[in-house]
């Protein structure tokens, strides 16, 4: 497995885990950014929980999957969209309107999408979950 993107590598395990139904997975390296990713996945339903193993190395981290997931994925490159743009990235990355989040690094911290329309925020774009 290639270590280019560990956050790409992380949302892939994570789907295909879920698609074979195995209710945990394993992700390493372990990372904040990757943290924040799987805090709002568990916020909105994605996941059930997860934890830091220490492996005396960079870390994994122990994900219980819920079983909701059909696609997941980094958005390359990440775009940087204003407060008022958000539309047409939700039409082209998620398939319906109200289905999927797609998860934002924002000045306030990683966030969906909806949250960050409505707090009035821009931000770079990072991953879409439906």
């Amino acid at each position: 497995m290639s270590l280019n993107d560990p956050i790409a590598n992380a949302l892939i395990s994570i789907k295909n885990s879920d698609k074979a139904v195995q209710g945990h997975c394993y992700c390493k390296p372990a990372s904040k950014l990757l943290a924040r990713i799987l805090e709002v996945m568990k916020a909105n339903g994605y996941i059930t929980q997860f934890e830091r193993v220490d492996d005396q190395r960079e870390g994994i981290y122990k994900i219980e999957l819920a079983g909701k997931i059909n696609e997941a994925r980094v958005i390359k490159p990440r775009h940087a969209v204003k407060k008022n743009e958000f539309d047409k990235y939700e039409k082209r990355y998620l398939p319906s309107r109200d289905i999927g989040i797609l998860i934002v690094s924002t000045p306030e911290g990683v966030l969906t999408h909806r949250e960050v329309k409505s707090r009035g925020l821009g931000g770079r774009l990072l991953a879409y979950i439906y």
